[in-house]
């Protein structure tokens, strides 16, 4: 393990970073799932893109200087991550060892999500762009049921909250999912996959090939 590593919990909308704060740590998601999203000035949010155990949070840290975070970092999930000062992360990416080319990886990776997100937001039907972020979000948890208020997939998804309850309705009709008291249970995956538009595959194969063994 690092040295100065530390384990934290994550619980569910702890904010690790606010747009305008230094970035002192980085994080390591062991499970759950953490937000990097876009506040408004008039208190809505859009989310750039969701990191899991695939991935860190906090990457603008191994820049030198004291640096603003640029985006908000909150937990949307229970889980627990692996936290590191912003310098010894800069430390360990320097000295070329096993982290740094997994930690270039991902940063590629994350490009490409970050992409696809915005081209989905404008692209694609609410049904599609709701699919996606459950598939994403069922990768990261490891489970078939986790916690999810319609409110907040709203905000994740930069829509009215009565779009969104109707596109989890649409799904729920179409035998990918159950939803009761704010919890979401993903009831077949292969329908869930069939009601997902392309981007959902497109950023699967990009994680998948970069942590695929040599």
């Amino acid at each position: 393990m690092l040295a100065g590593v530390q384990r934290e919990a994550l619980p569910v909308r702890r904010v690790l970073f606010e747009p305008d704060q230094c970035l002192t740590r980085a994080y390591f998601p062991l499970g759950g799932v953490v937000s990097l999203v876009t506040p408004m000035l008039d208190g809505s949010v859009v989310a750039m893109a969701t990191i899991g155990r695939e991935g860190a949070v906090g990457l603008p840290a191994l820049l030198e200087g004291c640096l603003p975070a640029g985006s908000r970092g909150v937990s949307q999930g229970q889980g627990e991550a692996l936290s590191i000062s912003a310098e010894a992360f800069r430390r360990e990416v320097a000295a070329g060892g096993k982290l740094a080319p997994l930690v270039h990886a991902f940063m590629q990776a994350l490009f490409t999500l970050v992409g696809r997100n915005a081209a989905c937001n404008r692209l694609h039907y609410m049904e599609q762009r709701c699919a996606r972020w459950l598939l994403l979000t069922h990768d990261r948890v490891v489970s078939d049921q986790f916690k999810l208020t319609q409110e907040f997939l709203a905000q994740m998804l930069g829509s009215r909250r009565a779009s969104v309850t109707e596109a989890a309705a649409e799904l729920q009709r179409s035998g990918a999912i159950s939803y009761q008291r704010g919890t979401i249970t993903i009831i077949s995956r292969e329908a869930l996959e069939a009601c997902a538009c392309e981007c959902y595959g497109a950023i699967r194969q990009v994680f998948d090939s970069l942590y695929a063994p040599d």
